[in-house]
């Protein structure tokens, strides 16, 4: 899994608690299939922790909504509906999914959440060890399209127009939870925070620290060394081939799929790009992962992020 490693001045985190340092306390629980940190710095005598476990909860609420690899999911509920039959949607799957839609759009398919049925055989082929047959791959693929996918956005509701559809958001979803969950803690009256979860990592205002840093302090990895980021609002994602592989029929085949290709990315290199907000920064280091250079840079134009490695 890839991961944006943030400086915390030296700080220890307990792996199942909170710890603090300079009137910042920093909590880690597993959410999303990974672990997922928070860092809050409140006002003067007023504690983290109630703050951090509605955060939390607020998570496992989403998750319930949002997740692909809970069957009991919102979004995997909609694997039952019957084809060319609209089905209300919450307000969080309907925002996710336009979000989804549009990238896929402008990224010319390659970036597709309907890729479902596709990744589901991706994570079989992790499990078992065995690579996807041919057979396997183009069945699965001919249920891919995000084309065939309708969205009502103003009644939020949702119509797949062929059978046998799966939507797969976790390209978008996670930074999406990231933004809300820190819109949260703001709300609760954080004066500053940081949510990373494996690539993604969304911030506001800054830590205090007796180096005089003005901002949270974000290590960005490179073959060459690290890139320090110091931020005082919005977000960061890495995505790439590097993070996971499954086998395939020669050699590997990474977890970041190519929809109109139907195989995992072969590119070398992980893309970090940074934004205003972790729900488009998640979903724009895919995308541009998958794009040559030159459509990668439109892309990331298009919605107002910047690459910071490829």
């Amino acid at each position: 899994m890839l991961r944006l490693a943030v400086l915390l001045l030296g700080m220890k985190l307990h792996p199942t608690g909170a710890l603090a340092q300079g009137g910042r306390e920093t909590f880690r629980e597993v959410h999303l299939g990974m672990e997922m940190e928070l860092a809050l710095v409140m006002p003067s005598q007023e504690p983290a922790a109630p703050l951090a476990r509605a955060a939390f909860d607020h998570v496992e609420r989403l998750e319930q909504i949002l997740s692909d690899w809970r069957a009991t999911s919102e979004l995997r509920r909609l694997e039952a509906v019957p084809p060319r039959t609209w089905t209300a949607v919450s307000p969080p799957l309907c925002e996710v999914l336009a979000l989804a839609l549009g990238v896929a759009k402008h990224s010319g398919g390659r970036f597709d959440p309907s890729i479902g049925p596709l990744t589901a055989l991706w994570r079989e082929a992790a499990r078992t060890g065995r690579p996807i047959s041919d057979s396997a791959r183009a069945e699965a693929q001919r249920r891919v399209d995000y084309r065939a996918v309708r969205l009502d956005k103003r009644r939020c509701r949702v119509r797949f127009e062929r059978a046998g559809m799966r939507l797969d958001l976790g390209a978008v979803a996670k930074g999406w939870i990231i933004d809300d969950m820190l819109a949260l803690v703001r709300r609760g009256g954080a004066r500053a925070a940081m949510i990373s979860a494996g690539g993604d990592l969304a911030v506001f205002g800054a830590p205090p620290s007796p180096q005089g840093a003005a901002g949270w302090r974000v290590a960005v990895p490179r073959a060459q060394g690290d890139t320090l980021l110091v931020l005082t609002r919005g977000a960061v994602s890495t995505s790439g081939p590097s993070a996971q592989r499954a086998p395939a029929t020669q050699g590997e085949e990474s977890h970041v799929f190519d929809a109109r290709l139907g195989r995992g990315s072969t590119r070398a290199g992980d893309v970090t790009v940074m934004g205003e907000r972790a729900a488009v920064t998640d979903a724009l280091a895919t995308a541009i992962s998958l794009l040559p250079d030159k459509d990668g840079q439109k892309l990331a134009r298009r919605y107002r992020v910047t690459i910071i490695t490829r």
